[in-house]
């Protein structure tokens, strides 16, 4: 996704990067990286749903619907635009773009503030998860910082397809420990490291996967790529440390307003 220039000409990458463009495996390996996020999301979600319909539980409130339609349009807009880019229409990929940004924006906004409602819907019941906001603070943070890059970037393809697509993996999460951080933990239990595989090992398969063809296709890691794998790896493991710190929950709770 990209918002800059109307033209038909695919964008160039400015003479002082050497990282190649392109290589005869990237229409492949990039929709197959989107295609294992909507995997996630799906085999996360919608069993939730299903069960959530037929239990006949209480309707979602509006803003999770809100989120829904945000979240998904971002996964078929990014499908859409690898198949613009598979077939070479630059010039609809980038017009494309504006609606991402502007989608991005949105996604911003309304991913914290589902966070917080459902956060307060759930306190004090089963479902209570009350620290686990600092999680879903920092999966919107650090997909801002993502996709915002990616945004500057639009001018530099290779950076640019590589953080945008970091950005979505890293909030599919959201799909991905809905099914696996049960099992991990039952097996493992609760201590930072069980629960950090249950909550980011799928997604950290898929960013390290980046690299590793990187390294196949090009013998080098682009270094848009490799400051975006620190930064993930560090929000990721601060994010876990407080949602186990027992002194956050009450500042969680606060912050939640009881």
């Amino acid at each position: 996704m990209t918002i800059s220039g109307l033209t038909a000409r695919r964008p160039e990458p400015p003479p002082s990067d050497t990282f190649d463009l392109d290589h005869p495996w990237d229409r492949n390996f990039f929709l197959a990286w989107v295609l294992l996020i909507w995997a996630g999301i799906l085999l996360g979600f919608v069993p939730e749903i299903i069960q959530h319909v037929v239990q006949h539980q209480r309707p979602f409130p509006p803003i999770i619907h809100i989120h829904g339609v945000l979240f998904v349009g971002w996964l078929v807009l990014l499908t859409a635009q690898v198949l613009l880019i598979r077939t070479g229409r630059w010039q609809t990929h980038q017009r494309l773009g504006v609606l991402g940004a502007i989608l991005a924006s949105m996604m911003i906004v309304v991913g914290p503030m589902t966070a917080i409602v459902m956060d307060r819907l759930e306190f004090g019941t089963p479902d209570d998860n009350t620290p686990f906001l600092f999680v879903q603070m920092t999966d919107m943070a650090a997909f801002a910082v993502l996709a915002g890059s990616a945004i500057v970037f639009r001018g530099q393809p290779a950076a640019h397809k590589r953080l945008m697509l970091l950005a979505t993996v890293y909030i599919s999460d959201a799909g991905f420990s809905r099914f696996l951080q049960g099992p991990i933990t039952d097996r493992f239990g609760s201590s930072y490291w069980p629960y950090f595989a249950g909550l980011y090992l799928a997604t950290d398969l898929l960013v390290l996967g980046i690299g590793i063809y990187d390294l196949i296709t090009r013998r080098r890691l682009h270094p848009a790529y490799a400051v975006a794998v620190i930064g993930i790896f560090a929000i990721q493991m601060v994010s876990v440390h407080f949602r186990l710190d027992p002194a956050w929950k009450p500042v969680a709770t606060h912050l939640l307003g009881h």
